[in-house]
């Protein structure tokens, strides 16, 4: 490890992710420490429910409410050493409406987001954090409680928006689409309860669409019909309802809670 070059260790790092970074890496040796603090390892932060279970897993004292806060601090804590360079950031299960707040605060040029079963970041956080994420490209949202009104708020927030996913929504019906974000060019919308109409009018709205998953949305009727004709001549990458969802990333493992009935313990990181 000794004779690898900067470039060789921050691709390592990359390949580690945000936990074993602040965990274990930067406290190798003062170089890697040096590392760990250069801005461009930070532009990607990936916090992927997976670390949370590593939190509990390694430390077996650490109870899931304590891993809730853990995390949140540890995100903070990696915004901050992009020292506004982030341009890509995921989060999952732990995280609110805070951690977008604080994102915005930072001044990052951020392009895409994603966020996964995070129940607590609603329309009105969303919506807010929007407004200042001008420079947003792609948003991609699922198992989520944002609903047809905050849709409408992030299309006018964010008129450079070219790939929207918004998957597992539940009831609401994503319309919004339609009339607040004429550029996309990939739109997913597994598993919601859209009408041939409401697939109508996203089409009419969205004309520049090159790529649409419209995989378990079973409530359309597209076999043989005009609005599925109309799909396969001008959609060049589209999935029906039935296709198979082999290839798809996340299934019913993404709402188990991890839990433990340990006592709490602290977690300290070295900053």
């Amino acid at each position: 490890m000794e004779n690898l070059s900067e470039d060789i260790i921050m691709l390592i790092m990359k390949k580690v992710g945000v936990v074993d970074i602040l965990l274990n890496l930067q406290k190798v040796c003062r170089s890697w420490r040096n590392i760990c603090k250069d801005p461009a390892l930070w532009r990607s932060i990936d916090m992927h429910s997976n670390y949370s279970y590593h939190i509990i897993t390694c430390c077996s004292t650490t109870r899931i409410n304590r891993t809730r806060y853990v995390m949140n601090d540890m995100i903070k804590h990696a915004i901050d050493r992009s020292c506004g360079q982030l341009i890509d950031i995921k989060l999952e299960k732990h995280f609110n409406v805070d951690i977008l707040k604080y994102l915005t605060y930072r001044k990052n040029q951020l392009k895409r987001l994603q966020i996964v079963s995070c129940k607590k970041v609603t329309n009105k956080g969303l919506s807010k954090a929007t407004k200042n994420m001008s420079s947003l490209e792609e948003l991609h949202i699922y198992f989520g409680n944002i609903t047809n009104a905050g849709l409408k708020n992030i299309g006018r927030n964010c008129p450079r928006l070219k790939s929207l996913t918004f998957d597992h929504q539940g009831r609401s019906i994503p319309t919004a689409i339609a009339k607040s974000m004429p550029e996309l060019r990939h739109l997913s919308l597994f598993g919601n309860q859209i009408s041939n109409r409401d697939l109508e009018a996203i089409l009419d709205g969205c004309p520049h669409l090159e790529s649409l998953d419209l995989r378990e949305c079973f409530k359309l009727d597209l076999y043989g019909m005009p609005l599925g004709l109309r799909c396969s001549s001008s959609i060049k990458t589209l999935l029906l309802p039935n296709d198979s969802i082999a290839d798809y990333q996340y299934g019913s493992s993404i709402n188990r809670l991890y839990d433990t009935d340990d006592d709490d313990d602290d977690y300290r990181y070295v900053r």
